[in-house]
């Protein structure tokens, strides 16, 4: 077995709500939170004081509605003030706020609020509301009330959330001062790639102890911005946008449309950006999409300035130093090229650009390197509370594809088959139970089997190579990591999207969809009128394709190669099931859903 041991743990003998007051008292004037408004252009911005005031009247409103220490409180809204502000009230009041993901199924909601016992949830708006009011007569769970924040209707059984902070003081939002360290600040359940979520049950002193060790990692400008735009039930948005910014005294700007990051980053320009691997691809297909119209000597300039950008970053990856010649040829051509294109998106003042949740392709990872953004991937999973391992931006502190080295305060082993365990400082207490008591999850040592496999280089770098339990297995015997396989075939840009197939069988099968970005295009670089669906079936596409599943099989070995694919016209989503919201890809959903298909690609 292989053993990396982390570094020791820093204190963390401290609270969210304390955090909170220091920040309103010693930082009363600085932005905390803004916003935009459905329609409006202007941002709206509470300081560091007006929220601590706010969230204080929310405390006592939820505190009027029954809500008591140690209740469980779930909250359905997208990114936006009161989903905020409220998830920090609850805690002020002593509960355990959860945060469901807006596209849940309904089971998925019903499992989660019987499993939580939560007795209030708050909601966006009516038709958000719909499937809780069924939820309110439910013998199985413990709702009595259901808070709306756009349209309530007492005739529903709603409470208008505007009436909150209406309340009476009584002394509840001091709840907070009984709070220890090892209470809960939140449970967040999994996004279920398989089976029902689990309620991962963390506590303040493991938030604290991964924000320390995040801020140990890097050095951030003082009162940093963030925008706010993946799902806040996903613990990789709550480390960010939720608890470190009580930390770092940050400025959090709301995101309510994540489709419109784009237009909000050049107004933020902030210091760290994450993006999960499809939202680094899309990008990556927008910017090739822009420089590909650009008149061609100021396209030469670009290309000519990615050159010096590529080779400064492989020398740095590779010797952990630059000599001084390129280092002065790649910050001249930073300075005058690269720069004002990144700022033009937001992105010229990022000083972590990160990537988690799924690997992402080393050609996407390739390609804002070039630009100057070397994207930094993480790892860690909701029950290491964010982040285990990580690279960084200096020296010696990154490898391209791999997910870095571990944090401060987690110490990292690998088991006889690969599979990586964890221990540590922000390692989670444990799953709650539907009884409210927290199951820990760890073997007699401490150690948290985390269900991924990976391998561990000479320097410490850890490299993910996929899921213990999604390993195909075909009829041959022969183990096959499908994230690998899938990963190489998306390498072509034409490949938005691919599933691989054959567990039991005799060969492997993929799945394609193609990119809907970058294919309408290209087809139309080449001259092809085709648009839409009938792109999915043309034949110049179809040799394209072939001609990426032929190059990927080039880079397998025989066992992980694509006999026989099929190209589908829609793209792949949490809407529609085949994503969790976090993006990951529900293999169980996709090979019930296209049964037929890949049956066919078995056929003789």
């Amino acid at each position: 077995m292989t053993s990396v041991p982390g570094t020791a743990d820093t204190p963390t003998n401290r609270t969210l709500p304390e955090l909170l007051l220091r920040n309103a008292r010693n930082h009363p004037d600085r932005p905390a939170l803004s916003w935009r408004d459905p329609g409006a252009t202007d941002w709206t911005t509470l300081t560091w004081a007006r929220t601590h005031d706010t969230v204080v009247a929310l405390a006592e409103g939820y505190a009027s509605l029954g809500v008591r220490p140690g209740d469980h409180a779930l909250i359905m809204m997208g990114n936006r003030p009161e989903h905020w502000l409220s998830d920090l009230a609850l805690v002020q009041a002593g509960a355990v706020p959860t945060t469901v993901y807006s596209t849940s199924a309904p089971e998925q909601i019903t499992h989660i609020a019987r499993h939580s016992r939560a007795r209030v949830a708050i909601v966006e708006n009516t038709e958000t509301a719909a499937h809780w009011e069924t939820l309110l007569k439910d013998p199985d769970t413990a709702l009595e009330r259901l808070v709306v924040v756009e349209g309530a209707d007492p005739d529903r059984g709603h409470t208008p959330y505007a009436t909150l902070t209406e309340a009476t003081p009584s002394g509840a939002a001091d709840r907070w001062r009984d709070l220890t360290p090892d209470d809960l600040v939140t449970v967040v359940y999994t996004s279920g790639t398989t089976g029902d979520p689990k309620g991962v049950a963390i506590s303040h002193r493991r938030v604290l102890a991964q924000t320390h060790a995040l801020d140990s990692a890097l050095e951030f400008p003082e009162f940093p911005a963030h925008v706010c735009y993946l799902p806040l039930a996903h613990i990789a948005e709550r480390m960010l946008s939720v608890y470190m910014p009580l930390v770092r005294v940050s400025h959090v700007w709301m995101c309510a449309d994540p489709t419109a990051v784009v237009g909000v980053l050049p107004q933020v320009r902030p210091p760290h950006f994450l993006g999960v691997p499809r939202v680094w691809e899309k990008f990556t297909g927008a910017v090739q999409a822009v420089l590909a119209t650009l008149p061609e000597e100021k396209r030469t300039a670009i290309d000519q300035a990615r050159a010096v950008a590529t080779e400064h970053v492989e020398r740095l990856e590779r010797d952990g130093e630059v000599p001084a010649e390129l280092e002065e040829r790649y910050r001249r051509a930073y300075s005058t090229v690269l720069e004002p294109l990144l700022a033009k998106m937001g992105l010229d003042r990022v000083i972590l650009p990160s990537s988690a949740s799924a690997p992402l392709p080393l050609d996407v990872v390739r390609f804002w390197a070039s630009l100057g953004i070397v994207i930094m991937d993480v790892w860690g999973l909701t029950e290491s509370v964010g982040v285990a391992t990580m690279n960084v931006p200096e020296a010696g502190g990154f490898r391209l594809g791999s997910v870095g080295r571990p944090i401060a305060g987690v110490e990292m082993r690998l088991g006889e088959d690969g599979e990586v365990f964890l221990r540590g400082a922000s390692v989670f207490e444990g799953y709650l139970g539907p009884d409210g008591s927290i199951r820990p999850d760890t073997d007699a040592e401490g150690w948290f089997a985390t269900g991924d496999v990976g391998r561990v280089d000479e320097d410490g770098f850890l490299w993910i190579t996929d899921r213990k339990k999604e390993l195909i297995v075909t009829s041959g015997g022969k183990n096959v990591s499908p994230a690998l396989v899938e990963n190489t075939l998306k390498e072509h840009p034409l490949v938005g999207q691919a599933f691989a197939h054959g567990d039991g069988r005799p060969y492997l099968v993929a799945l394609i969809v193609l990119d809907p970005e970058l294919t309408p295009l290209w087809a139309a670089s080449k001259g092809i009128e085709a648009q839409g669906e009938e792109l999915t079936t043309h034949p110049e596409v179809i040799a394209e394709i072939e001609e990426a599943v032929t190059a990927a099989n080039g880079r397998l070995n025989r066992a992980e190669q694509i006999k026989r694919y099929r190209v589908l016209s829609r793209e792949w989503g949490p809407e529609t099931g085949e994503l969790t919201p976090s993006l990951k890809l529900r293999r169980r959903v996709v090979a019930e859903g296209y049964a037929d298909e890949i049956d066919a690609l078995y056929e003789d």
